[in-house]
């Protein structure tokens, strides 16, 4: 009896343990999860699974390595504006091949297994002029602004206070975003454009300002990443709010140096060398 009881049982946690793994990652749709012990991941290379948390956004380093590895593999991956700062950066490079850290952290410096190397700050983005394989990053700069710059779709008429509330509670709900850190709103309706300061506070590295704006990106310009493919909207008064564009801006703890330093002027040598001829002929 005593045994028939204890097999009951075990059957009972198989079974159990077998419902507790999902099919699907909810926060990345082309994450795969299985067991036991259950356990999710991501195709990133051949034959490389990286360990991911279906219960969280991403590492964006994590999820520009799978798009990439999909490319190759043609696998499929679909007024008030402006900059910040004067320092802020846009993405124009666009996606490439990057080497991350063990916890989805982007490596600060970045060569796409090429020659040509760069360095990036914590979203991914370069901040300074490409370089050999010599150029020395000797940190991971920080990104701790950003601002977002969207355009929603013709609709209802919104006002500035509404749609600032939809707004942190979307951030909040959909892309785990603490609402705190949404600093300022502004909206103009004429041009249907609405910018988004989202701060931290320097030296903070707890929170993930660009995983947020990545998901938010592809969700406005190609296909959700989470598994659920339905498109994103604000829900503004009981109305659904549609965005179509989306231009993202980042600020770092330090100013990028996006150009090369000068080199020096042969023009000046050249004198140098005829003062030090001079000196010579004038002493010996």
């Amino acid at each position: 009896m005593k045994m028939w009881i204890f097999a009951v049982l075990a059957a009972l946690a198989v079974g159990a343990s077998a419902q507790s793994c999902p099919s699907t990652c909810e926060t990345m749709k082309w994450g795969t999860c299985d067991g036991p012990p259950c356990s999710c991941y991501l195709l990133v290379d051949n034959g490389v699974k990286q360990p991911i948390d279906c219960n969280a956004l991403v590492p964006k380093c994590f999820l520009m390595k799978a798009e990439m590895y999909r490319a190759r593999k043609g696998m499929s991956t679909r007024s008030i504006a402006g900059k910040p700062d004067e320092t802020a950066i846009v993405d124009n490079d666009g996606i490439y091949d990057p080497e991350c850290e063990s916890d989805g952290k982007f490596k600060a410096k970045q060569c796409n297994g090429t020659d040509v190397c760069w360095c990036v700050n914590s979203a991914g983005v370069r901040r300074t002029y490409k370089g050999d394989q010599t150029l020395k990053c000797e940190k991971l700069v920080e990104t701790y602004w950003i601002r977002l710059q969207l355009t929603h779709k013709q609709g209802p008429t919104v006002t500035k206070d509404k749609l600032k509330t939809a707004i942190v509670a979307e951030l909040n709900k959909r892309y785990q975003m603490n609402p705190s850190l949404v600093k300022e709103i502004q909206y103009d309706p004429d041009a249907r454009m609405i910018v988004v300061d989202v701060n931290k506070e320097k030296g903070d590295r707890t929170q993930d300002l660009s995983t947020m704006a990545y998901y938010m990106e592809k969700d406005v310009k190609v296909l959700p990443l989470f598994t659920d493919q339905s498109r994103s909207f604000t829900p503004v008064d009981g109305q659904n709010l549609e965005m179509e564009k989306i231009i993202v801006y980042y600020v770092d703890e330090e100013a990028p140096i996006l150009h090369a330093p000068a080199p020096p002027c042969p023009i000046f040598f050249t004198f140098l060398i005829e003062i030090l001829k001079n000196f010579k002929n004038f002493f010996f």
